[in-house]
């Protein structure tokens, strides 16, 4: 048995030095939370306030949204027993962001999947493969319709159907990635990158006017690259199979999984990048949280869906966003909004294609 962690797209300044900006350098820093390596960098008077207060705001999100913390909202929801229950903004938020992008990806992503992800071993690093008894009876508990919401005079309230529990790891880096774009802007920071594991966002351009520079990491190889984004007021996304697994008799099994089947997806892409502009995401959507936490699900669902439906549903206009997308037969697909932004890698073994 074994398991993966790796960071799912490499934040890199890989591009020359910033001119313009004085001797000056950009505040930096870096926190461990949410289980992954964060780092952080602005530029500004008030960069490393800005720092400072973006750690603080991400140690709160964990203490509200971890379900592995007992005294954690998200645990108290849990712990409910189908009971209406105060949640605060946060949770709010991505409940309601969670519903949304379940619906218009079909259920491919939905956050009560999470005892099945518990039967796995994902939750507690306990791995196993589950029984498709135990299976048959965990998925009838995945159906985020039954999640009720509720705003009332005294504040917002939600419920889970009977016997269902919610995981929003698919969906809180994202919102924290959100939530730290809201920090940059109150503190000035009009030039600054942030990574949160697999999620990145990019405030504004580079001091000296150049686009930030974001290498998307190879499946198979943290080391390496598939690609470079040039990217600037955007957020980047990437969700792959490589991330958290275990093998069991040979058989290799990550901690993507498909709410319809319980089973980890086979969907044909080892990987998938969701490339959205600063403010691609509108409330009056239905998400209420913001572009990256959008991003964060589309991520997870187009994994889920596979090469066909995933491209599908980009074409569609429904959303706007751009695509990366691996395949396990060695192909790299950009959408065609990303042509003039991405670089494949020289030498690499991938062969590449638009898509219109």
């Amino acid at each position: 048995m074994m398991k993966q962690l790796g960071c799912l797209l490499l934040a890199l300044a890989l591009a020359g030095s910033l001119s313009g900006c004085g001797s000056s350098g950009p505040a930096e820093g870096q926190t461990f939370a949410m289980d992954t390596v964060m780092n952080f960098s602005a530029y500004g008077e008030k960069g490393e306030d800005a720092i400072t207060a973006a750690r603080e705001r991400i140690y709160q999100l964990e203490a509200e949204l971890s379900r592995t913390r007992e005294d954690s909202e998200v645990s108290q929801l849990n712990q409910a027993g189908g009971e209406m229950t105060a949640v605060g903004d946060d949770v709010w938020k991505l409940l309601t962001s969670a519903k949304t992008y379940s619906a218009a990806t079909g259920d491919a992503f939905d956050i009560t999947v999470a005892p099945v992800v518990s039967a796995w071993g994902f939750t507690t690093d306990t791995y196993q493969v589950p029984s498709q008894a135990e299976l048959d009876t965990l998925l009838q508990l995945v159906d985020d319709s039954r999640i009720q919401l509720e705003q009332r005079s005294d504040g917002c309230y939600a419920a889970l159907g009977q016997g269902q529990s919610i995981d929003l790891g698919g969906i809180a880096k994202g919102y924290a990635s959100d939530c730290v774009a809201e920090i940059f802007a109150q503190y000035g920071v009009e030039s600054g990158m942030i990574s949160l594991g697999g999620n990145v966002y990019v405030s504004g351009a580079k001091p000296d006017g150049s686009a930030w520079r974001v290498g998307v990491q190879a499946p198979q190889d943290s080391s390496a690259a598939v690609g470079i984004l040039d990217l600037t007021d955007a957020y980047a996304v990437t969700s792959g199979g490589y991330q958290r697994y275990f093998e069991q008799d040979g058989k290799r099994y990550h901690h993507i999984i498909d709410p319809a089947t319980g089973y980890p997806a086979e969907s044909g892409l080892l990987q998938v990048t969701v490339v959205a502009g600063a403010d691609a995401a509108r409330e009056d959507d239905g998400n209420p949280a913001g572009t990256g936490t959008m991003c964060d699900a589309f991520s997870t669902a187009l994994f889920v869906m596979g090469e066909e439906k995933a491209l599908d549903f980009w074409r569609s206009g429904a959303y706007e966003f751009d695509l990366i997308l691996v395949t396990d037969d060695g192909r790299v697909l950009v959408t065609d909004g990303l042509a003039d932004r991405f670089t494949p890698m020289d030498g690499s073994e991938y062969s590449y294609e638009t898509v219109s």
